[in-house]
């Protein structure tokens, strides 16, 4: 999530909300959007109908690896002895830190799965190649055999690579846009050394990796005021073109129409960050594919199918007239982050106690704080 073009130049221009990694963790651990999403993921995976010589799932911006490492659980529980394909693109460092302490125990539990973790561009992750020549030649390209059988050993050797990670995961800000991109492109493939004869046909290898993926997951992968030809052409068809025959991609975005967004309208009456629809996704990435458009359909879904709801973890106590300031702390902070305000709106000194106070109220009206996201679905012919 990120916030809206001020008119400005450079990084400032593009700010990115949720680039403030403070904010990002409280509504994190205070919201229950991750959950959510991942239910939401796995209800796809009754569509699925993998072929040898694995499930091949990518994860379009992994984050801390949350709803990755659940549907990975859902997964072992639907295909428990299918091998896994599993790919996801993240620029954050310390998100890829956090994602890879989850892959430990999954590794363990499902011991034929590969893991591939990327920080390239939407056009270049799925098939883990830059566009660019001189891309191409700067990439760091690192295979990791895991040794052992215990989630233990697995998760001492990939604390291991924090130093590796620490040199090559590097990003600098785009002078265009302000957000950040990568410094050079990095490939980090895992999988345990005990399945590597099982695995061989699934390992990717440099310059000769395929996309084709059952499943592709884009959850809140673009910036919500960014037109829709923008997110089509440089997001979601991309990401279309990285399916396999009968796969699926998932894209969720933020809805709005919510307590949350009640409560930004309080001090900014006029904002609208819910720029676009489902439908009018669709009709970006049909324009965008082109001919290629009748490979692919667009599932148009009731709003009752479509729209689901998370929530502000809180207890009848912390709605009740006393409410704590720590509370409406959280609900301020999750209500700023889903509308990506961005960072210069945010100043304490104009914003006085105004959304404190409004913060209580809105809690109060409707005995917490709920979000809506939308959620819609393309698949391969």
């Amino acid at each position: 999530m990120s916030s809206p073009d001020t008119g400005k130049s450079g990084a400032t221009k593009n700010a990115r909300f949720f680039d403030n990694r403070q904010k990002y963790l409280m509504f994190v651990h205070t919201c229950s959007e991750k959950d959510t999403v991942a239910k939401r993921v796995g209800e796809e995976l009754d569509f699925l109908k993998p072929a040898p010589p694995a499930l091949r799932v990518f994860d379009g911006g992994i984050g801390d690896g949350s709803v990755l490492s659940k549907v990975m659980r859902e997964m072992h529980g639907r295909f428990p002895t299918i091998p896994f394909y599993i790919a996801g693109k993240e620029i954050s460092l310390e998100d890829i830190r956090i994602s890879l302490t989850k892959m430990a125990d999954r590794l363990f539990e499902h011991p034929a799965t590969v893991v591939v973790l990327t920080n390239m561009l939407y056009a270049e992750a799925p098939w883990l190649k830059p566009r660019t020549t001189a891309g191409q030649k700067a990439m760091v390209w690192k295979e990791v055999a895991l040794k052992g059988t215990t989630a233990h050993e697995f998760d001492q050797q990939i604390t291991g690579l924090n130093e590796f990670l620490g040199e090559n995961w590097t990003t600098r800000h785009s002078e265009k846009t302000g957000n950040p991109i990568y410094e050079k492109p990095v490939t980090l493939v895992l999988y345990r050394e005990d399945h590597k004869f099982l695995l061989h046909d699934i390992i990717p290898q440099r310059d000769n990796a395929q996309a084709d993926f059952d499943l592709v997951i884009a959850s809140q992968p673009y910036r919500l005021r960014v037109p829709p030809e923008l997110k089509a052409r440089n997001v979601i068809a991309p990401l279309v073109r990285a399916l396999g025959p009968g796969g699926r991609m998932l894209g969720i975005h933020s809805y709005g129409q919510d307590p949350g967004m009640e409560l930004v309208n309080k001090v900014w009456p006029d904002d609208s960050p819910f720029t676009s629809t489902r439908e009018d996704i669709f009709k970006a990435v049909d324009m965008t594919l082109g001919d290629e458009a009748t490979n692919y359909r667009c599932h148009y879904r009731s709003d009752d199918d479509a729209i689901f709801r998370y929530h502000m973890h809180t207890l009848p106590a912390d709605v009740e007239e006393n409410i704590g300031t720590s509370t409406l702390y959280a609900a301020w902070n999750a209500a700023i982050y889903v509308a990506q305000v961005e960072e210069e709106r945010l100043d304490p000194s104009k914003l006085a106690s105004h959304y404190l106070a409004a913060s209580r109220e809105i809690l109060q009206r409707h005995d917490g704080l709920w979000f809506n996201d939308e959620a819609y679905v393309i698949s391969r012919k």
